[in-house]
């Protein structure tokens, strides 16, 4: 982050430190200022994941909440905490920085785990235990039910506005006119990954033990504690920081180019001879961009005129505005220009976040009724998720410093490995993943057939390690996916937009986890529509089809593969436009 000579003691432009004065290369910014993110993202998803990789669970045995509203449960909770990370992108681009958007967030998340820590305490805000086998349940209503959904949605706004400011926060810190600064970014975003991965572990072991073996009320005070230790750690790193100055409301700008191109294309048509206007130049940063999507040498240009690429939103610029209000520059339309090309890759990786979502909801059914021991230990369920978890941390630190090292060398730029390219292999990974699920469950369930225990609620002699397949498929997915599209939104989004770019694969995990609860209602209306026992209903998972689903939602995976290539062999990065 240094500069030479007198360069030293220079300022950035756009960036203030904690107390708003001007920050100073050399003193702000870098990997140090970016080490206390990475240490505050293993505290936050230790927080967040510990409950949420074994809510199933805890609805089920201890709400009364049957299989399937437990699986919609978590998969709406965890859909709302990751779509309001747009909230959190929009509000640090807009209002606040990334800085103070984290800080409260943390507080909001802190309150609500609070709540749920009370209610996991106290007996009487629970419903009595039952065995959802054994006959009707008493289900969860009235204040019992506000309290348990009023503090789970109070850590999902907690989760939203964390993921939608930590990312972009830590990634700021680095100069994206330098290399090392862009290869110090890129860096960064694979140790988020595997931060985030540290503190997954932690949580689906540790404090998952804690939790089936030592009450939730312990398991959620873990989580509670976690989160609260974040914020001076993230409070610690204040006078390294660089905060980014908010630039205004995106959306305004988009609607602003949208607007006016349809108000202009309709005053064509109306009056074909009116006044055309002059398009003034305008100067922007720019860099000369490599296939790899990597960024090579800065400069400054001047874009004179709006390229040929979805020339509807050039006519923002070609006329007269109707009003004041909608006069726009010929950058404002390049950059919704940029917004609008980026969003069919956004598109394409929700079908893998749907195929995630599993991870959370059947896969942990189908490993309670297995075998889960290993030699003399038990492992709970939940605590499956480890084993990607492991296989994350292990393959970020290798892909950073051994692949693409060599895939620099080998290509001669900068990246080695296009994010898109990245992003691809996550998906071939997620077909992958569910075929593996799917030829699994039919073993789980051939067993239970030969063993006669199809209509009991006992363990199957078949260990449990065979859904850890899935869990390694997916896991890789995931690793590939969400780094890629963190540096793919981050580097390709305008400046000032790139907090709410960057929350993007946040969004496309929230709207995963909706359509996989969309997909198991769909699927259970149209398998149930003749009288028969539906795919994904009852109390017993033995009786389910998720075999069936598990194909579907492979050849899904596939369709939205091809989908993907569609877009992503079209696509050329912003600054080669």
């Amino acid at each position: 982050m240094q500069e030479e000579g007198g360069r030293a003691s220079e300022s950035w432009t756009g960036y203030v430190d904690w107390r708003n004065r001007p920050t100073l290369r050399g003193k702000h910014g870098g990997m140090l200022a970016a080490s206390f993110v990475l240490v505050v993202e293993v505290l936050e998803n230790l927080a967040y994941l510990a409950n949420a990789s074994n809510l199933v669970t805890y609805l089920t045995s201890y709400m009364n909440f049957s299989p399937a509203r437990a699986a919609t449960a978590v998969t709406n909770f965890m859909g709302t905490a990751f779509l309001l990370s747009l909230l959190g992108g929009f509000l640090s681009d807009v209002f606040f920085t990334a800085y103070h958007i984290y800080v409260s967030s943390a507080v909001v998340e802190f309150l609500g785990l609070i709540v749920l820590t009370i209610q996991a305490r106290t007996s009487s805000l629970k419903p009595p235990k039952c065995r959802l086998l054994d006959g009707p349940c008493e289900e969860l209503s009235g204040v019992k039910a506000a309290m348990l959904f009023g503090g789970l949605y109070l850590v999902a706004l907690g989760v939203g506005g964390i993921k939608g400011s930590l990312p972009v926060h830590g990634a700021e810190q680095f100069d994206e006119d330098t290399p090392q600064g862009r290869q110090g970014r890129s860096t960064f975003f694979n140790y988020f990954v595997f931060c985030l991965s540290c503190g997954a572990l932690v949580a689906v072991t540790f404090v998952v033990w804690v939790e089936d073996n030592k009450g939730w009320q312990w398991g959620f005070a873990v989580s509670t504690i976690a989160i609260l230790l974040s914020i001076p750690v993230f409070l610690a790193g204040s006078a390294t920081y660089r905060n980014k100055v908010p630039t205004g409301s995106p959306l305004t700008t988009i609607a602003k180019v949208v607007t006016g191109a349809i108000l202009n294309t309709r005053a064509a048509y109306q009056n074909p001879s009116s006044a055309v206007m002059d398009m003034t130049s305008t100067p922007t940063k720019t860099f000369q961009t490599g296939e790899q999507g990597g960024s090579n040498s800065p400069k400054m240009a001047t874009i004179q005129r709006p390229s040929g690429s979805l020339r509807f939103l050039n006519r923002a610029v070609e006329r007269k505005p109707a009003h004041q209000a909608l006069a726009c520059t010929v950058q404002e339309v390049e950059e919704v220009k940029v917004v609008v090309g980026i969003l069919p890759i956004f598109f394409s990786t929700i079908m893998l976040s749907c195929c995630l979502a599993q991870l959370s909801t059947f896969s942990i059914q189908q490993a309670a009724t297995m075998d889960t021991r290993i030699g003399s230990l038990t492992v709970p369920p939940a605590s499956l998720p480890v084993f990607p978890v492991v296989f994350i941390m292990i393959l970020a630190p290798l892909y950073d410093h051994v692949i693409v090292p060599f895939a620099r060398r080998a290509t001669g730029t900068e990246g080695g490995i296009t994010h898109l390219q990245r992003i691809g292999a996550g998906l071939v990974l997620s077909v992958v993943a569910m075929a593996v699920a799917a030829l699994v469950e039919v073993k789980r369930k051939r067993v239970a057939f030969r063993t006669d225990l199809l209509d009991t609620g006992a363990s199957l002699p078949i260990t449990f390690l065979w859904v850890a397949l899935q869990y390694l498929f997916l896991g890789s997915a995931d690793l590939f996916t969400l780094a890629g599209l963190l540096e793919f939104f981050f580097t390709e989004a305008p400046p000032s937009m790139r907090s709410l770019a960057t929350s993007l694969p946040w969004a496309s995990l929230a709207m995963g986890y909706y359509l996989s609860s969309i997909l198991v209602s769909l699927v259970n209306g149209a398998t149930g529509s003749t009288g028969r026992q539906p795919w994904l209903a009852g109390a017993n998972l033995n009786k389910y089809h998720v075999e069936r689903f598990y194909w579907l939602m492979c050849v899904l995976s596939i369709a939205n593969f091809l989908h993907y290539m569609f877009w992503a062999l079209r696509y050329k990065y912003r600054l080669l436009r």
